[in-house]
């Protein structure tokens, strides 16, 4: 699944790296620590790995 909006890219992006280990869970907020509860490692890095050049700021 791919990120819709660079908010959510960046959420994906935060939430991978607690699931690896490289930030604690509690600095999570939000959308973030949403995925980190529900999406795989796997998921995570393939939405936080989206290109964001032709995205949208924020989803409408």
């Amino acid at each position: 699944m791919k990120a819709e909006s660079k908010a959510q890219q960046r959420a994906a992006g935060a939430a991978l790296s607690a699931k690896r280990g490289n930030t604690k869970v509690g600095d999570l907020q939000g959308a973030s620590k949403d995925m980190y509860e529900s999406m795989t490692e796997e998921e995570l890095d393939d939405m936080a790995s989206t290109s964001t050049k032709d995205l949208p700021d924020h989803k409408d």
